[in-house]
């Protein structure tokens, strides 16, 4: 290797704000880049030009990263400046910056697979800040102020919630001794305290009541998502989870990949997927089809996991996805940003560091019963949520009568909303 990937993690996300400030982690995330006390904004993507590198930034629920890879003679370098801007930023040039995010969060308006998932996200958690889309809402971004910025980044960004991850080729005592080196004006004490990203979560139990959310668009295909709660990110059962997907949807092989597109043609994107969090998870199924496929796809994706959670799966099923998920895990820990990547949230997220060898051993420990277990408690049709994005909100009504058996009454009705899910430079 002749490179390195760099990523300083913030333990802090959309979780730990308050409703009236949701989208103030993604804006300070972007506030980042636009200068420290020794740097201008211009002058920070001139640096990482003149190295051939690119440095960017990311925000989800619980925590924020700030990351680049670069020739590995010029890692001294790149950190310095990255450091200046977690630590450091002026948070100048405010007005620009917001206009900036004001146009994502359009650009996410304007993705109806971006509003389905964010929908699903209230259908699911409710009024939890889990429910709230990281980039947060024309509204509360339009009203943040500096020093709200700046109070947020004093509470946060202290050394206690950050961790430093690298890989590639670069000496782990000359990468300590750079964080060392860090200014101590600019990193407070080491000893500071630091949010938990989890306080505005307190110790609140999740329960996930049945809710249908609609947001009316003009689009020529509804897209829709199916979920519900799921698992912990240390719940010994999410090696069993991604087997599951592997056979349910996550792959080109599975049921209803097959089923719904490649057998009957009904959707061109279809597919399963989970997000695992520090206390719980959610588990789901998006479509997206037009307005005449809609009920017949729906009508297929509810007998696949009824058909599921009754039969569950197959041995050479489960073969095939295990040998995907261990070709996947071993291809992807080929690439310096993936290994940094897989310390960094490991380290942020207190989760043990796990070899490849380990995450293996862990892959292949998954048995049919625990598919099957898993399948029965988190994917029966009757207990998720549903979300939709289209034009008619009778026609998608009327779409789920194959998924009503044993649903619960009382869903909610919405109106046009804000999109967004991960926020990025």
């Amino acid at each position: 290797m002749r490179s390195v990937a760099l990523g300083f993690w913030i333990r802090t996300g959309s979780v730990a704000e308050p409703v009236e400030q949701a989208g103030i982690s993604h804006l300070l995330e972007h506030m980042l880049f636009r200068g420290t006390e020794r740097h201008s904004s211009e002058e920070i993507d001139q640096i990482f030009d003149a190295m051939g590198a690119e440095v960017n930034a990311g925000t989800d629920k619980e925590t924020t990263s700030l990351y680049s890879r670069v020739l590995d003679r010029n890692l001294e370098r790149a950190f310095a400046v990255m450091g200046e801007m977690v630590f450091a930023p002026t948070l100048a040039e405010l007005d620009a910056e917001r206009e900036v995010v004001l146009e994502e969060i359009a650009m996410y308006e304007d993705d109806p697979q971006d509003v389905a998932f964010d929908a699903l996200g209230v259908a699911v958690f409710g009024s939890h800040p889990l429910g709230r889309a990281v980039i947060g809402s024309t509204k509360t971004v339009g009203a943040l102020t500096r020093e709200q910025l700046a109070g947020f980044h004093a509470e946060h960004y202290v050394p206690a919630n950050v961790v430093i991850a690298a890989a590639g080729s670069l000496d782990h005592d000359e990468l300590v001794q750079m964080a060392q080196a860090l200014d101590s004006r600019r990193t407070r004490a080491a000893s500071g305290g630091g949010a938990s990203p989890h306080a505005a979560e307190g110790e609140q139990a999740f329960s996930f009541p049945v809710r249908v959310r609609f947001v009316r668009k003009d689009t020529e295909q509804y897209h829709v998502c199916l979920g519900g709660g799921g698992l912990a990110r240390d719940d010994a059962r999410r090696f069993a989870l991604r087997v599951l997907e592997g056979v349910l949807g996550a792959t080109s092989s599975s049921r209803l990949f097959q089923e719904v597109r490649e057998r009957r043609g009904l959707a061109y994107s279809v597919y399963s997927f989970s997000s695992l969090y520090a206390r719980t998870g959610e588990v789901g199924v998006y479509v997206g089809t037009r307005p005449e496929n809609l009920g017949a796809a729906l009508e297929v994706i509810a007998a696949e996991l009824e058909r599921f959670v009754s039969e569950g799966a197959a041995e050479d099923e489960l073969e095939r996805s295990r040998e995907n998920l261990k070709g996947r895990v071993v291809l992807a820990m080929e690439s310096t940003a993936a290994r940094m990547n897989h310390l960094g949230g490991a380290v942020i997220s207190e989760m043990p560091i796990l070899s490849v060898d380990e995450v293996i051993e862990r892959i292949d420990a998954v048995r049919a019963e625990d598919v099957a277990a898993l399948a029965s408690s988190l994917f029966d049709p009757a207990t998720l949520s549903v979300s939709g994005v289209g034009p008619d909100e009778d026609v998608f009504r009327l779409a789920l009568e194959p998924l009503r058996a044993g649903r619960a009454e009382g869903s909610q009705r919405e109106g046009e909303g804000v999109s967004a899910s991960t926020g990025a430079r």
